[in-house]
């Protein structure tokens, strides 16, 4: 199993209309050979000082895939192509970690 974690940061503003063509696309997502999991998360509230803040524009993508094949795979699928391209000028930054289990 792999971990992915893709911080995404969209142009200011934008991020509600990403996440919301992201949550369309996540029955898809989930739907792949190999997906785990597959979820978007913003800052949560009220969590004190500890906390260090995404900020308004930023959300993560929490995903679990079976192996790095799926993940390919998940990244070539026509549903994230499409994706891709109703949110790409929207997106000021994007960043993901593929991580192994420790």
């Amino acid at each position: 199993m792999i971990h992915v974690l893709a911080m995404i940061t969209t142009k200011p503003g934008k991020r509600d209309e990403v996440l919301e063509a992201f949550n369309a696309n996540v029955p898809a997502v989930h739907a792949e050979d190999g997906c785990i999991e597959y979820g978007a998360a913003v800052d949560a509230e009220g969590i004190g000082p500890i906390q260090t803040k995404l900020g308004p524009d930023t959300f993560v993508v929490v995903e679990k895939w079976a192996s790095p094949a799926a993940l390919a795979a998940h990244g070539a699928s026509a549903h994230m192509k499409e994706y891709g391209a109703k949110t790409r000028e929207h997106v000021a930054n994007r960043v993901i970690h593929v991580l192994s289990p420790g």
